[in-house]
């Protein structure tokens, strides 16, 4: 039996701590600070990444049998698309034989390998969940500010969904990891990122993610790296490209636009005959809407048209002249224009350089030359101008300017198109018009059965390909 006194004490000892606990979620709760809500907000976006490989030891092989052992490794995963749809880094899932994802609830699931781009460390992968999954919140690299205050999530050494804290330490780094593998314009942040983080998210104090977790300095302290999500994107576009893993194409070329204010997906050429052209739409629409997904840039349009059958027809939202219009877009139809384009695996080729010859040999004319890249390939070509130059830095020589891609030619069909700047061909360097006369010879090109080819492509870098020409030249 309690006494009078002792119920009283234990009354009153309780009422406070209810009082707390009431209170401990409130949205006055100064506890409950912006970075909280963040946290909060994004959580159920970032998935953990298990996986497993098979490898062999050879000690002493010459006498034994080599052994086979199970090798583990971990990463973190962001949610992009609600059908299961997941970006990482590719060193977290190269080589591996077996992927498994847990998320946010504790389930656990089988992931799959969709596609990777090697050169900018990043991959997409896809697990069969039960319900639709929570995409990231986006956000946009273009503002990042020096010193703001950022957070990490992701399976730090394995302890799933750490959460650290810190502020951006720099911007633009450039980082070499190794002879195989660097990287471009990284966030540098001191939020302590561990083996485990790789393709985390980065996240300012809104909860959206501005980067993704990529690598860490070894043997310092607080020194972690970050692919800017505005850079990130524009690869995760071409990773859910319905051309890439389909070989269904749309026919529209676009340019994200990533501002402070705004972010945005506006048309800069729609190929003649294509599903694009069909639908109706034009260059300098401005894409809204597909298949009900909010387009903020191409990788949103590219994962509208995702896994949809050819035949179907979405509902295409656009701005045009600042006026809102829905476009029926047919998947599939029209010229099956494929786009050869890809990542360079280098930035730093082609390495080639047309001989310089001492003999008074005359340049070519322009018109001729020009005018037999134009009966081959269908490129109008132009001299490069100063801004242009601007444009591709000093890491190239220089090019020419992609003045037109004629409809219907080889370079089109392959790719190429009006404002890239072609950097070169068949390993060459196309500096002038003397370089194109080298490398379109009738005794170089007749034997060819495809021409490589590079070019620059405002804001999205380097890009290399291959053209397939049509048979034996006489």
């Amino acid at each position: 039996m309690y006494s009078v006194r002792q119920r009283l004490v234990a009354i009153f000892l309780f009422i406070p701590c209810a009082c707390t606990l009431s209170s401990a979620h409130g949205s006055d709760n100064p506890r409950v600070t912006p970075l909280v809500r963040a946290v909060r907000h994004c959580m159920e976006s970032v998935v953990n990444i298990h996986t497993e490989k098979t490898a062999t030891e050879d000690k002493e092989s010459r006498f034994f049998t080599p052994k086979s052992r199970r090798v583990s490794g971990m990463g973190t995963g962001i949610v992009v698309d609600e059908r299961g749809y997941i970006v990482t880094n590719y060193h977290v899932i190269h080589d591996v034989d077996q992927i498994t994802v847990t998320l946010k609830n504790g389930e656990t699931l089988a992931a799959r390998k969709v596609s990777f781009d090697h050169k900018h460390d990043m991959a997409i992968i896809r697990v069969e969940a039960s319900e639709n999954l929570t995409v990231m919140p986006l956000g946009t690299s273009s503002d990042v500010m020096l010193a703001e205050q950022v957070f990490a999530v992701g399976n730090a050494f394995g302890y799933e969904h750490t959460v650290t804290s810190g502020i951006v330490s720099a911007i633009g780094r450039d980082v070499e990891v190794d002879e195989t593998q660097s990287y471009e314009n990284l966030i540098q942040t001191d939020a302590s990122i561990n083996p485990g983080n790789s393709g985390g998210p980065l996240l300012n104090v809104n909860g959206q993610v501005i980067g993704i977790n990529v690598a860490i300095r070894a043997g310092a302290q607080r020194i972690g790296f970050a692919l800017p999500i505005d850079d990130a994107r524009l690869t995760i576009a071409r990773l859910l490209s319905t051309e890439r893993l389909r070989g269904v194409s749309h026919g529209v070329f676009a340019t994200d636009v990533k501002t402070p204010k705004e972010q945005k997906l506006i048309i800069d050429e729609v190929l003649e005959g294509s599903a694009a052209a069909i639908c109706g739409l034009q260059d300098g629409d401005v894409l809204t809407n597909v298949h009900g997904i909010k387009i903020h840039d191409t990788a949103d349009w590219e994962r509208g048209l995702l896994d949809v059958p050819v035949g179907t027809v979405l509902d295409v939202s656009i701005l045009r002249n600042g006026q809102k219009q829905t476009l029926p877009f047919t998947v599939g139809v029209g010229a099956n224009i494929p786009n050869a384009v890809a990542d360079a695996e280098s930035a730093r080729v082609p390495v080639k350089t047309v001989a310089r010859s001492n003999s008074p040999e005359p340049t070519p004319q322009e018109p001729e030359i020009r005018n037999r890249v134009a009966a081959i390939l269908g490129l109008r070509l132009a001299s490069l101008r100063p801004q242009d130059r601007s444009i591709i830095g000093r890491r190239y020589k220089g090019g020419m300017r992609v003045t037109a891609a004629d409809s219907g030619g080889l370079a089109a069909r392959h790719g190429i198109r009006r404002g890239d700047i072609l950097l070169g061909l068949d390993g060459y360097e196309t500096l002038d018009d003397r370089n194109l006369q080298f490398i379109l010879l009738d005794s170089r090109v007749k034997n060819l059965k495809t021409l490589s080819f590079q070019i620059f492509r405002q804001h999205h870098g380097a890009l290399v390909g291959s053209i397939d020409l049509p048979g034996t030249r006489q």
